[in-house]
């Protein structure tokens, strides 16, 4: 084993000296990047460990994490994440039970209702008001609940947009074309200032919905030119395959078209999730205070004020982390859709 480990190691530095000490100029230009990125990477790390002030970040964990949250009652959230971490680490390993393998999308979905019932309370638990969620918790709490509402919607959409009915696929076509064209900040602004004029008196929608509102209407429109891109590289022999063995429409939509799309069309998905998680950070500016917004409050604080780089230091890579763990999930689940694609063929 270590023989084979050793020989790895002297090929890939026979490689790297051919391909990047070949000559005169190309050793001149890698000794430059190399002495340019040590440099780099010396400063940084000692700004990080020596020169900034990290006490802007220690003293505010909870704020980060958890907003105006009642202090007594953070372990609610704390619950949620320790869920979804757990989760996400049972998905990646691989869970040996199969009836556990076969049931993880039923967990998945079953975090919502969790997360909702431990937020908002009720049944046992003290009721909170939305205008108490902030931070983490706000932002994982609205990039879960659009993306949940918008990838059905997306799906019809594009199904809408493929259909033989000339009145539907104009009427999703001018719908997918209005969204794309609209800049996300004026939609959130839609729906945190219009829509309440078009409610009848009496009934009130919180700030909270009202931006999944809006995102989900936003999101749904690139979704469904995702999904839309999957259904048009599914071959129609497949189709006529499907009508030969007598399936009706909506058979053929359920077992042939919508998963092959989905499996198609999962790195664009994965994208518009992580895209929708870094743009709720448009809420600071409608005075939700996510993630950012907390961020923002906190360097408000005579305290604090003046340590803008170490407040958005830790803001990008609390953002790197999160995206990252969407990333990886996504890629273990296109791995394994890939997988039992190659098994049925």
């Amino acid at each position: 084993m270590f023989g084979i480990y050793t020989s790895s190691l002297i090929i890939f530095f026979k490689n790297a000296r051919k391909t990047l000490f070949s000559n005169l100029f190309n050793t001149i230009i890698t000794l430059l990047i190399i002495l340019f990125i040590s440099v780099a990477c010396f400063n940084t790390f000692e700004w990080l460990i020596f020169k900034a002030n990290w006490k802007v970040v220690i003293s505010n964990l909870p704020l980060y994490a958890f907003g105006s949250f009642p202090p007594n009652e953070q372990w609610r959230p704390s619950t949620w994440f320790i869920s979804l971490l757990s989760l996400s680490l049972l998905t990646l390993c691989g869970p040996k039970w199969k009836w556990l393998r076969k049931n993880l999308p039923i967990l998945w979905l079953g975090t919502i209702p969790f997360g909702l019932y431990l937020l908002y309370g009720g049944f046992g638990l003290s009721p909170i008001m939305s205008r108490n969620f902030g931070g983490l918790t706000l932002t994982i709490l609205l990039t879960v609940l659009s993306s949940l509402f918008s990838l059905p919607l997306g799906i019809i959409l594009a199904l809408c947009r493929q259909s033989s009915f000339p009145l539907i696929q104009k009427l999703s076509s001018v719908y997918i074309d209005v969204m794309r064209s609209l800049p996300l900040i004026a939609v959130l602004f839609f729906g945190q200032l219009l829509i309440p004029l078009f409610l009848p008196i009496g009934i009130e929608i919180d700030r909270v919905w009202r931006a999944i509102f809006a995102f989900t209407l936003f999101v749904s429109a690139y979704i469904a030119e995702d999904i839309r891109g999957g259904l048009q590289s599914i071959p129609n022999t497949q189709i006529e395959a499907a009508n030969s063995l007598g399936l009706n429409q909506y058979q053929i939509i359920r077992f042939i078209l919508i998963p092959q799309a989905l499996r198609i069309a999962l790195p664009a998905l994965t994208n518009q999730s992580i895209g929708l998680f870094q743009n709720t950070s448009l809420m600071a500016i409608l005075g939700l205070v996510e993630l950012l917004g907390v961020g923002r409050s906190i360097l408000a604080n005579p305290e604090f004020i003046g340590q803008y780089i170490e407040v958005y230091v830790w803001l990008a890579c609390v953002y790197w982390l999160v995206c990252t763990i969407m990333a990886v999930l996504a890629r273990h689940l296109e791995q394994k859709m890939t997988i039992n694609q190659a098994n049925f063929l």
